[in-house]
């Protein structure tokens, strides 16, 4: 029955045809690539030091059962194949390291995984599978295009720690712990304040003083996701005050070639973008044909990988413009201790991505929560002694791989923030390479916009 109900979600899942956007091709998402974590991850060592509490010994015999753990991914997609799959890579890479040493206080941490194809229905197959088969202890590191089960973990009060808030479920449901935080009071109804969120405007700001941008140009897919980050983006740009061009193509038969020949005319400073790899390279590409030069093209944390080279192989141009922002200790940021053992563990992957290195931060993160509670009798972790330390007023950092993460319920939200940001260019030869020094110090005071979530 189960392996009927297996193939019947893998059928469900398998992409649709969107133009090209579903076919299987060296161009997808450059951050979300294919990754062998297998090869990555099996027989990596790494040293002591890069453990910061795992120092002391493991005890001689495990001194109780395995902790189980669920990581939920959209696997198979509409969107393509592996384009979720960095956070559950970067997470099981942890966890065998971790493994290695030891588990949580002798206990080893045993992963199973679930492909959701993607849809609401196998969201929900893939959350009753891991909680009331496996039964998990927490999810981890989870990664959905529709987390419609996010209902049913949060009324089974089982934590899930370091999702990527692709939908607003972290900023709705209690017991749910996104990668970068929230304020919101998350009772469960609607998502952050009464339906609305809010966001800050410091990567235009930064812009804006960096580079001295004043003209951007939006592009974004007629597709509803797509088209409300899209809007956001342009509201945060006009409260800089910059002039905004919004270009938006059509999600099954993209033109980007009439983007490109539009933003060459209206000579834009920067160009952001709501679209998936696949798009952004063409983008790219199209640009490139037109002759359409920019200080930056400026892409998000999905697209922040190494294939790069590969998947802009045809665009040497736009490549050489690309910029990237995020809330989180650039991959390629080699001096960096944390960062060294992430990819020590990962040393046998393909590509390398900022979604791994999230994902790992993500099992780190619940690993700490639950050392902290483990007992050397065996007894523990508890779940509420897991939130416990997730919900305490010290803000966590994943040993300086994350900006400073916390999670509040305040009544309200703030007007303005101090925002910091993680700021990278990709240079051929070089990788992604910093910029505007360390990302705990590139800080801007900015306004709070709100929004809808789609």
């Amino acid at each position: 029955m189960r392996r009927r109900r297996a193939a019947e979600r893998t059928r469900r899942a398998r992409p649709r045809t969107y133009g090209r956007t579903a076919r299987r091709a060296p161009l997808r998402r450059p951050a979300l690539a294919a990754l062998l974590l297998l090869t990555a991850a099996c027989g990596s060592r790494l040293p002591e030091s890069d453990f910061e509490d795992d120092r002391r010994p493991a005890p001689t015999a495990p001194a109780a059962g395995p902790l189980r753990i669920g990581i939920v991914t959209s696997a198979t997609s509409p969107v393509g194949g592996d384009a979720f799959t960095g956070p559950r890579d970067g997470a099981r890479a942890y966890f065998d390291a971790l493994n290695e040493r030891g588990g949580i206080a002798g206990r080893r941490v045993e992963v199973h995984t679930c492909d959701d194809g993607g849809s609401g229905i196998g969201n929900n197959e893939c959350v009753h599978e891991l909680l009331e088969e496996k039964k998990v202890f927490a999810l981890v590191a989870t990664a959905s295009l529709d987390y419609a089960g996010a209902p049913l973990v949060a009324r089974a009060g089982v934590p899930d720690v370091g999702g990527q808030p692709i939908g607003p479920a972290y900023d709705t449901y209690p017991h749910l712990y996104g990668i970068y935080g929230s304020l919101a009071p998350r009772t469960g109804g609607k998502p952050g304040w009464n339906g609305t969120l809010y966001g800050g405007t410091e990567v235009y700001r930064y812009f804006k003083r960096e580079q001295g941008a004043r003209t951007a140009a939006v592009v974004s897919y007629n597709q509803a996701a797509s088209a409300a980050y899209a809007r956001l983006v342009v509201r945060g740009l006009e409260r800089e005050g910059y002039e905004v061009v919004t270009e938006q193509v059509d999600f099954a038969l993209p033109n980007f070639r009439a983007v490109a020949a539009d933003l060459k005319d209206r000579g834009a400073d920067l160009v952001f973008d709501a679209l998936d790899g696949h798009g952004n390279a063409r983008l790219c590409e199209a640009m490139d044909a037109v002759g359409a030069s920019v200080t930056a093209k400026v892409t998000n944390v999905q697209n922040w990988s190494s294939s790069v080279a590969d998947d802009y192989k045809a665009a040497p141009r736009c490549r050489d413009s690309l910029w990237v922002t995020g809330s989180s200790r650039n991959y390629d940021d080699t001096g960096h201790p944390a960062v060294r053992a992430f990819r020590t563990a990962m040393k046998g992957a393909k590509h390398l991505s900022q979604w791994q290195l999230e994902g790992w931060a993500a099992a780190m993160w619940f690993t700490d929560a639950a050392r902290s509670c483990a007992r050397p009798d065996g007894t523990g972790p508890t779940r509420a002694c897991v939130e416990a330390y997730l919900n305490r007023p010290t803000p966590y950092t994943a040993r300086g791989l994350l900006l400073p993460v916390s999670y509040e319920s305040r009544a309200a939200p703030p007007a303005t923030r101090r925002t910091c940001l993680s700021v990278a260019r990709w240079q051929d030869g070089r990788g992604w390479v910093n910029q505007g020094g360390d990302m705990d110090t590139n800080c801007f005071d900015v306004p709070q916009l709100p929004y809808a979530p789609s």
